[in-house]
Protein backbone atom coordinates (compact mmCIF):
# COMPACT_ATOMS: atom_id res chain seq x y z
CA UNK A 1 0.00 0.00 0.00
CA UNK A 2 1.01 3.37 -0.70
CA UNK A 3 1.81 5.93 2.03
CA UNK A 4 3.18 8.97 0.16
CA UNK A 5 4.61 9.68 -3.42
CA UNK A 6 7.05 12.89 -3.91
CA UNK A 7 8.57 14.10 -6.91
CA UNK A 8 10.50 16.77 -7.81
CA UNK A 9 11.85 18.43 -11.19
CA UNK A 10 9.80 16.31 -13.14
CA UNK A 11 7.78 17.58 -16.20
CA UNK A 12 5.60 20.59 -14.58
CA UNK A 13 6.50 19.76 -11.34
CA UNK A 14 9.46 22.13 -10.61
CA UNK A 15 9.28 21.68 -6.98
CA UNK A 16 8.43 19.23 -4.35
CA UNK A 17 5.07 17.32 -5.27
CA UNK A 18 3.67 15.21 -2.53
CA UNK A 19 0.55 12.57 -2.93
CA UNK A 20 -0.01 11.83 0.31
CA UNK A 21 -2.90 9.11 1.23
CA UNK A 22 -2.47 9.59 4.97
CA UNK A 23 -6.05 10.27 5.79
CA UNK A 24 -6.80 13.34 7.88
CA UNK A 25 -8.56 14.22 11.24
CA UNK A 26 -12.13 14.57 9.27
CA UNK A 27 -14.68 12.08 10.42
CA UNK A 28 -16.32 11.40 7.50
CA UNK A 29 -16.84 8.06 5.35
CA UNK A 30 -14.68 5.97 8.14
CA UNK A 31 -15.18 2.99 5.75
CA UNK A 32 -12.87 5.07 3.41
CA UNK A 33 -9.70 4.52 5.51
CA UNK A 34 -7.82 1.21 6.55
CA UNK A 35 -5.47 1.29 9.54
CA UNK A 36 -1.84 -0.42 8.80
CA UNK A 37 0.88 -0.33 10.80
CA UNK A 38 1.28 3.31 12.09
CA UNK A 39 -0.66 5.12 9.24
CA UNK A 40 -4.19 5.29 8.36
CA UNK A 41 -4.41 5.15 4.62
CA UNK A 42 -7.33 6.34 2.14
CA UNK A 43 -8.59 3.76 -0.17
CA UNK A 44 -9.53 5.99 -3.14
CA UNK A 45 -7.74 9.32 -4.41
CA UNK A 46 -9.72 11.03 -7.52
CA UNK A 47 -7.39 13.65 -9.10
CA UNK A 48 -9.02 16.64 -10.45
CA UNK A 49 -7.82 19.51 -12.60
CA UNK A 50 -7.54 21.64 -16.06
CA UNK A 51 -6.39 20.03 -19.09
CA UNK A 52 -2.73 20.50 -19.49
CA UNK A 53 -2.78 21.10 -15.46
CA UNK A 54 -0.51 18.16 -14.77
CA UNK A 55 -3.01 15.43 -13.74
CA UNK A 56 -1.27 12.87 -16.11
CA UNK A 57 1.84 14.58 -15.21
CA UNK A 58 1.62 13.11 -12.23
CA UNK A 59 0.38 9.67 -13.19
CA UNK A 60 3.65 9.78 -15.64
CA UNK A 61 6.05 10.85 -12.07
CA UNK A 62 4.57 7.56 -10.71
CA UNK A 63 4.86 5.25 -13.95
CA UNK A 64 8.62 6.18 -14.76
CA UNK A 65 9.70 5.91 -10.79
CA UNK A 66 7.73 1.84 -10.82
CA UNK A 67 8.81 1.39 -14.53
CA UNK A 68 12.45 2.28 -14.02
CA UNK A 69 12.36 0.24 -10.86
CA UNK A 70 10.60 -2.85 -12.29
CA UNK A 71 13.16 -2.90 -15.37
CA UNK A 72 15.87 -2.69 -13.42
CA UNK A 73 14.94 -5.74 -11.78
CA UNK A 74 16.67 -8.87 -13.51
CA UNK A 75 13.71 -11.70 -14.44
CA UNK A 76 14.48 -15.04 -13.66
CA UNK A 77 13.67 -16.07 -17.04
CA UNK A 78 16.87 -16.48 -19.02
CA UNK A 79 15.17 -15.94 -22.08
CA UNK A 80 14.33 -12.52 -21.04
CA UNK A 81 16.56 -8.83 -20.56
CA UNK A 82 15.53 -5.83 -18.74
CA UNK A 83 18.94 -4.14 -20.26
CA UNK A 84 17.52 -2.37 -22.77
CA UNK A 85 13.90 -1.73 -21.40
CA UNK A 86 15.77 -0.13 -18.40
CA UNK A 87 17.76 2.29 -20.33
CA UNK A 88 14.35 3.68 -22.26
CA UNK A 89 12.25 4.05 -19.47
CA UNK A 90 15.35 6.14 -17.48
CA UNK A 91 15.86 8.30 -20.54
CA UNK A 92 12.26 9.17 -20.38
CA UNK A 93 12.63 11.17 -17.41
CA UNK A 94 12.05 15.04 -18.48
CA UNK A 95 13.00 17.56 -16.35
CA UNK A 96 10.59 21.00 -15.94
CA UNK A 97 12.03 23.44 -18.28
CA UNK A 98 10.48 26.35 -18.23
CA UNK A 99 13.28 28.53 -16.30
CA UNK A 100 16.36 30.59 -16.73
CA UNK A 101 17.55 28.84 -13.36
CA UNK A 102 19.81 25.80 -12.50
CA UNK A 103 17.23 23.17 -12.07
CA UNK A 104 18.15 20.38 -9.50
CA UNK A 105 18.03 17.12 -10.31
CA UNK A 106 15.08 14.76 -10.63
CA UNK A 107 14.02 13.03 -7.67
CA UNK A 108 11.82 10.31 -6.75
CA UNK A 109 10.84 9.01 -3.56
CA UNK A 110 7.91 6.64 -1.91
CA UNK A 111 6.92 5.27 1.30
CA UNK A 112 4.95 2.03 0.92
CA UNK A 113 3.92 -1.38 2.99
CA UNK A 114 4.46 -4.95 2.02
CA UNK A 115 4.55 -7.46 3.84
CA UNK A 116 3.99 -6.35 7.25
CA UNK A 117 7.37 -3.88 6.44
CA UNK A 118 7.28 0.10 6.07
CA UNK A 119 9.74 0.98 3.34
CA UNK A 120 11.03 4.20 2.39
CA UNK A 121 12.73 4.47 -0.85
CA UNK A 122 14.00 6.77 -3.87
CA UNK A 123 16.87 7.96 -5.98
CA UNK A 124 18.43 10.86 -7.82
CA UNK A 125 19.00 11.36 -11.57
CA UNK A 126 21.04 14.06 -13.31
CA UNK A 127 19.13 16.14 -15.12
CA UNK A 128 21.92 16.12 -18.02
CA UNK A 129 22.57 12.28 -17.77
CA UNK A 130 19.41 10.59 -17.38
CA UNK A 131 21.22 7.36 -17.18
CA UNK A 132 22.87 8.34 -13.87
CA UNK A 133 21.48 7.54 -10.97
CA UNK A 134 23.46 10.02 -8.28
CA UNK A 135 21.79 9.55 -5.08
CA UNK A 136 19.55 6.18 -4.17
CA UNK A 137 18.34 5.41 -0.40
CA UNK A 138 16.41 2.79 1.50
CA UNK A 139 14.97 2.57 4.92
CA UNK A 140 12.97 -0.33 6.05
CA UNK A 141 11.09 -0.17 9.31
CA UNK A 142 12.45 3.44 10.39
CA UNK A 143 15.98 1.93 9.78
CA UNK A 144 18.69 2.85 7.32
CA UNK A 145 19.88 -0.13 4.92
CA UNK A 146 21.98 1.81 2.79
CA UNK A 147 22.55 5.85 1.51
CA UNK A 148 24.41 5.52 -1.80
CA UNK A 149 26.44 8.78 -3.43
CA UNK A 150 29.85 8.79 -3.98
CA UNK A 151 30.32 5.77 -1.90
CA UNK A 152 27.76 3.37 -0.48
CA UNK A 153 26.80 3.49 3.24
CA UNK A 154 24.95 0.88 4.69
CA UNK A 155 23.63 1.00 8.08
CA UNK A 156 24.69 -0.63 11.08
CA UNK A 157 22.18 -3.28 11.55
CA UNK A 158 22.40 -4.56 7.36
CA UNK A 159 26.09 -3.67 7.24
CA UNK A 160 27.34 -7.38 7.75
CA UNK A 161 23.99 -8.76 5.47
CA UNK A 162 25.03 -6.31 2.49
CA UNK A 163 28.79 -4.51 3.00
CA UNK A 164 30.50 -6.93 0.13
CA UNK A 165 27.78 -4.60 -2.20
CA UNK A 166 30.38 -1.85 -2.12
CA UNK A 167 30.42 -0.69 -5.96
CA UNK A 168 27.42 -0.77 -8.73
CA UNK A 169 27.50 1.15 -11.81
CA UNK A 170 26.24 4.23 -12.34
CA UNK A 171 23.09 3.47 -14.65
CA UNK A 172 21.91 0.64 -12.27
CA UNK A 173 19.95 0.79 -8.83
CA UNK A 174 21.19 -0.94 -5.99
CA UNK A 175 18.31 -2.63 -5.23
CA UNK A 176 18.51 -4.27 -8.18
CA UNK A 177 22.07 -5.24 -7.93
CA UNK A 178 21.74 -6.60 -4.45
CA UNK A 179 18.54 -8.94 -5.63
CA UNK A 180 20.97 -10.46 -8.83
CA UNK A 181 24.11 -11.12 -6.72
CA UNK A 182 22.33 -12.00 -3.18
CA UNK A 183 24.03 -15.47 -2.39
CA UNK A 184 21.47 -16.05 0.44
CA UNK A 185 18.18 -16.01 0.99
CA UNK A 186 18.89 -13.26 3.78
CA UNK A 187 20.85 -11.00 1.79
CA UNK A 188 17.65 -11.28 -0.51
CA UNK A 189 14.68 -10.85 1.76
CA UNK A 190 14.28 -7.10 1.62
CA UNK A 191 14.97 -6.82 -2.00
CA UNK A 192 12.29 -9.75 -2.62
CA UNK A 193 9.75 -7.89 -0.58
CA UNK A 194 10.51 -4.82 -3.11
CA UNK A 195 10.33 -6.17 -6.03
CA UNK A 196 7.26 -7.91 -4.99
CA UNK A 197 5.42 -4.66 -4.40
CA UNK A 198 6.63 -3.04 -7.45
CA UNK A 199 6.10 -5.93 -9.82
CA UNK A 200 3.15 -7.34 -8.29
CA UNK A 201 1.18 -4.84 -6.53
CA UNK A 202 1.47 -1.93 -8.39
CA UNK A 203 -0.49 -1.68 -11.83
CA UNK A 204 -0.43 2.02 -14.01
CA UNK A 205 -3.04 2.08 -16.89
CA UNK A 206 -2.65 4.89 -19.25
CA UNK A 207 -5.53 5.77 -20.98
CA UNK A 208 -4.30 8.16 -23.75
CA UNK A 209 -0.56 8.06 -26.05
CA UNK A 210 1.72 10.72 -24.92
CA UNK A 211 4.27 12.02 -27.60
CA UNK A 212 7.44 10.01 -27.10
CA UNK A 213 9.26 13.42 -27.46
CA UNK A 214 7.23 15.19 -24.68
CA UNK A 215 6.19 12.55 -22.46
CA UNK A 216 9.34 9.46 -23.41
CA UNK A 217 6.25 6.89 -22.53
CA UNK A 218 4.58 4.56 -24.46
CA UNK A 219 0.66 3.37 -24.49
CA UNK A 220 0.14 1.28 -21.74
CA UNK A 221 -2.51 -0.85 -23.70
CA UNK A 222 -5.72 -2.80 -23.13
CA UNK A 223 -4.43 -6.38 -21.41
CA UNK A 224 -4.87 -8.99 -23.68
CA UNK A 225 -6.88 -11.09 -20.98
CA UNK A 226 -4.57 -13.72 -20.37
CA UNK A 227 -5.44 -13.96 -17.19
CA UNK A 228 -9.30 -14.14 -17.96
CA UNK A 229 -8.09 -17.47 -20.54
CA UNK A 230 -5.96 -19.20 -17.84
CA UNK A 231 -8.38 -18.62 -14.64
CA UNK A 232 -12.08 -19.98 -14.69
CA UNK A 233 -12.87 -19.03 -11.34
CA UNK A 234 -11.55 -15.47 -12.46
CA UNK A 235 -13.59 -15.12 -15.87
CA UNK A 236 -16.89 -16.19 -13.55
CA UNK A 237 -16.25 -13.32 -11.50
CA UNK A 238 -15.46 -10.94 -14.17
CA UNK A 239 -18.65 -12.08 -16.17
CA UNK A 240 -20.96 -11.36 -12.99
CA UNK A 241 -19.66 -8.25 -12.88
CA UNK A 242 -20.17 -7.32 -16.58
CA UNK A 243 -23.99 -8.63 -16.31
CA UNK A 244 -24.35 -6.33 -13.39
CA UNK A 245 -23.86 -3.25 -15.46
CA UNK A 246 -26.49 -4.54 -17.92
CA UNK A 247 -24.09 -3.84 -21.67
CA UNK A 248 -26.04 -6.52 -23.23
CA UNK A 249 -23.76 -8.86 -22.64
CA UNK A 250 -24.84 -12.45 -21.12
CA UNK A 251 -21.65 -14.36 -20.70
CA UNK A 252 -17.99 -14.09 -21.51
CA UNK A 253 -16.64 -17.53 -23.28
CA UNK A 254 -13.24 -18.68 -24.27
CA UNK A 255 -12.18 -19.69 -27.74
CA UNK A 256 -9.88 -21.58 -29.50
CA UNK A 257 -8.67 -20.20 -33.32
CA UNK A 258 -6.23 -20.48 -35.58
CA UNK A 259 -4.00 -18.02 -36.35
CA UNK A 260 -0.74 -17.74 -39.03
CA UNK A 261 2.39 -17.22 -37.40
CA UNK A 262 4.39 -14.30 -38.56
CA UNK A 263 7.54 -15.38 -38.31
CA UNK A 264 7.10 -19.35 -38.54
CA UNK A 265 4.20 -18.60 -41.78
CA UNK A 266 2.66 -21.68 -40.34
CA UNK A 267 -1.41 -21.67 -38.64
CA UNK A 268 -1.31 -22.56 -34.42
CA UNK A 269 -3.79 -22.58 -32.26
CA UNK A 270 -4.16 -19.93 -29.30
CA UNK A 271 -7.47 -18.83 -27.17
CA UNK A 272 -9.17 -16.08 -27.57
CA UNK A 273 -12.05 -14.50 -25.24
CA UNK A 274 -15.44 -13.35 -26.72
CA UNK A 275 -18.34 -11.80 -25.48
CA UNK A 276 -21.74 -13.64 -25.66
CA UNK A 277 -24.91 -11.32 -26.95
CA UNK A 278 -28.62 -12.74 -26.75
CA UNK A 279 -30.89 -12.62 -29.58
CA UNK A 280 -34.05 -12.10 -28.79
CA UNK A 281 -37.62 -12.28 -30.55
CA UNK A 282 -40.80 -9.87 -30.43
CA UNK A 283 -41.67 -11.87 -27.72
CA UNK A 284 -39.03 -11.01 -25.55
CA UNK A 285 -37.77 -14.51 -25.75
CA UNK A 286 -34.39 -15.69 -25.99
CA UNK A 287 -34.05 -17.53 -29.25
CA UNK A 288 -30.03 -18.43 -29.59
CA UNK A 289 -26.71 -16.80 -28.30
CA UNK A 290 -24.09 -14.84 -30.75
CA UNK A 291 -20.31 -14.92 -29.66
CA UNK A 292 -19.01 -11.44 -30.71
CA UNK A 293 -14.82 -10.80 -31.10
CA UNK A 294 -13.94 -8.26 -27.92
CA UNK A 295 -12.52 -5.84 -31.04
CA UNK A 296 -16.23 -5.43 -32.40
CA UNK A 297 -17.54 -4.15 -28.59
CA UNK A 298 -17.41 -0.32 -27.82
CA UNK A 299 -14.38 1.52 -26.36
CA UNK A 300 -16.12 1.56 -23.10
CA UNK A 301 -17.25 -2.03 -22.58
CA UNK A 302 -13.80 -3.38 -23.19
CA UNK A 303 -11.70 -1.11 -21.10
CA UNK A 304 -14.56 -1.82 -18.46
CA UNK A 305 -14.01 -5.58 -19.09
CA UNK A 306 -10.01 -4.87 -19.01
CA UNK A 307 -10.17 -2.98 -15.97
CA UNK A 308 -12.53 -4.96 -13.83
CA UNK A 309 -9.74 -7.63 -14.73
CA UNK A 310 -7.53 -6.09 -13.00
CA UNK A 311 -9.25 -5.01 -10.55
CA UNK A 312 -10.49 -7.95 -8.88
CA UNK A 313 -6.92 -9.14 -9.42
CA UNK A 314 -6.11 -6.87 -6.70
CA UNK A 315 -8.75 -7.00 -4.58
CA UNK A 316 -7.93 -10.43 -3.81
CA UNK A 317 -3.97 -9.94 -2.97
CA UNK A 318 -4.32 -5.80 -2.22
CA UNK A 319 -2.07 -3.39 -3.97
CA UNK A 320 -2.46 -0.07 -5.63
CA UNK A 321 -4.41 0.55 -9.08
CA UNK A 322 -3.20 4.11 -10.67
CA UNK A 323 -5.84 5.08 -14.01
CA UNK A 324 -5.42 7.88 -16.13
CA UNK A 325 -8.91 9.61 -17.04
CA UNK A 326 -10.42 6.62 -15.48
CA UNK A 327 -13.87 7.81 -16.93
CA UNK A 328 -12.62 8.29 -20.28
CA UNK A 329 -15.42 6.55 -23.04
CA UNK A 330 -17.19 5.62 -19.52
CA UNK A 331 -21.16 6.60 -18.36
CA UNK A 332 -20.86 8.40 -14.88
CA UNK A 333 -22.41 5.55 -13.20
CA UNK A 334 -19.63 3.30 -14.60
CA UNK A 335 -17.31 5.17 -13.16
CA UNK A 336 -19.16 5.30 -9.56
CA UNK A 337 -19.66 2.16 -10.18
CA UNK A 338 -15.46 1.18 -10.06
CA UNK A 339 -15.50 3.70 -7.07
CA UNK A 340 -17.29 2.28 -4.86
CA UNK A 341 -15.92 -1.02 -5.34
CA UNK A 342 -12.57 0.41 -3.67
CA UNK A 343 -14.91 1.60 -0.89
CA UNK A 344 -16.95 -1.02 -0.21
CA UNK A 345 -16.44 -3.69 2.33
CA UNK A 346 -15.65 -6.12 -1.09
CA UNK A 347 -12.82 -4.69 -0.75
CA UNK A 348 -11.20 -6.53 1.87
CA UNK A 349 -7.79 -6.64 1.29
CA UNK A 350 -7.63 -2.67 1.40
CA UNK A 351 -6.32 -2.35 -2.82
CA UNK A 352 -6.08 1.94 -3.37
CA UNK A 353 -7.41 2.87 -6.12
CA UNK A 354 -5.68 6.52 -7.63
CA UNK A 355 -7.28 8.01 -10.41
CA UNK A 356 -7.26 11.40 -12.36
CA UNK A 357 -10.82 12.40 -14.00
CA UNK A 358 -12.87 15.08 -14.88
CA UNK A 359 -16.08 13.66 -14.40
CA UNK A 360 -17.57 15.72 -11.87
CA UNK A 361 -20.84 13.87 -10.96
CA UNK A 362 -19.04 11.84 -8.03
CA UNK A 363 -17.39 15.05 -6.82
CA UNK A 364 -19.29 15.07 -3.51
CA UNK A 365 -19.61 14.38 0.03
CA UNK A 366 -21.64 11.32 -0.46
CA UNK A 367 -18.66 9.79 -2.76
CA UNK A 368 -15.46 11.28 -1.02
CA UNK A 369 -14.07 12.34 2.18
CA UNK A 370 -12.52 16.10 1.86
CA UNK A 371 -8.67 14.26 1.62
CA UNK A 372 -9.62 12.01 -1.13
CA UNK A 373 -10.06 14.56 -3.46
CA UNK A 374 -6.68 15.52 -5.31
CA UNK A 375 -6.40 18.95 -7.35
CA UNK A 376 -3.62 19.56 -9.72
CA UNK A 377 -3.14 23.65 -10.73
CA UNK A 378 -0.91 25.08 -13.08
CA UNK A 379 0.89 28.82 -11.99
CA UNK A 380 1.14 30.96 -14.91
CA UNK A 381 5.02 30.06 -14.72
CA UNK A 382 3.83 26.53 -15.93
CA UNK A 383 4.60 24.80 -12.43
CA UNK A 384 1.76 22.69 -11.00
CA UNK A 385 1.27 21.82 -7.62
CA UNK A 386 -1.12 19.52 -5.86
CA UNK A 387 -3.26 19.98 -2.99
CA UNK A 388 -6.45 18.09 -1.81
CA UNK A 389 -9.58 19.47 0.15
CA UNK A 390 -8.53 18.87 3.44
CA UNK A 391 -5.31 20.95 2.68
CA UNK A 392 -7.77 23.99 1.81
CA UNK A 393 -9.98 23.80 4.54
CA UNK A 394 -12.89 23.20 2.36
CA UNK A 395 -16.57 22.45 4.62
CA UNK A 396 -17.75 18.96 4.73
CA UNK A 397 -21.42 20.57 3.80
CA UNK A 398 -19.79 22.49 0.94
CA UNK A 399 -21.17 21.50 -2.75
CA UNK A 400 -17.59 20.15 -3.84
CA UNK A 401 -18.17 19.59 -7.99
CA UNK A 402 -20.64 23.52 -8.01
CA UNK A 403 -17.11 24.80 -5.92
CA UNK A 404 -14.73 23.57 -8.43
CA UNK A 405 -16.56 25.28 -11.26
CA UNK A 406 -16.89 28.25 -9.60
CA UNK A 407 -13.40 28.58 -9.38
CA UNK A 408 -12.67 28.37 -5.76
CA UNK A 409 -10.68 25.52 -5.88
CA UNK A 410 -8.71 26.35 -8.78
CA UNK A 411 -7.88 23.20 -10.97
CA UNK A 412 -9.91 24.40 -13.77
CA UNK A 413 -9.20 26.29 -17.41
CA UNK A 414 -9.87 29.81 -17.86
CA UNK A 415 -11.87 30.31 -20.56
CA UNK A 416 -12.66 33.98 -22.18
CA UNK A 417 -16.27 35.33 -22.82
CA UNK A 418 -14.97 35.68 -26.33
CA UNK A 419 -18.94 34.97 -27.57
CA UNK A 420 -19.73 38.54 -26.32
CA UNK A 421 -16.24 39.87 -26.88
CA UNK A 422 -14.61 41.79 -30.06
CA UNK A 423 -12.94 38.27 -31.01
CA UNK A 424 -16.30 36.79 -31.91
CA UNK A 425 -17.48 37.80 -35.71
CA UNK A 426 -20.57 35.78 -37.55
Amino acid sequence: MIVMFRAKNFLSFKDDVVLDLRKSNFREHPDHTFKIGDFELLKTIAIYGANASGKSNLVCALSAFIDTIESQFYDENPDKTNEDSSQTTIAAFKPFLLTKDKNPNIEFEIVFYNSNHLFQYGFIVDKENKTKFIKEWLQVDREEVFTREETIKYGKKYEKIYSMFNKVREDRLLISTIDYFAVDDKQRELMSYIKEFFRDKVNVHFEIYFESSIKGLSLMSLSHYKHLINDNSLLKKVTEYVKQIDIGISNLTVHEIEINNKKTKEKEKTKIIKSVHSIIDENNSVIYELPFDLEDESNGTKRFISFINNIIMMMEKGGVYIIDELSSSFHPLLTKFIVDLFQSKVNKNNAQLIFTTHETTIMNRHQFRRDEIVVVDKNNKGESSIYSLADINVRSDASYDVDYFKGKYGGIPIIDDIFNGDNFHD
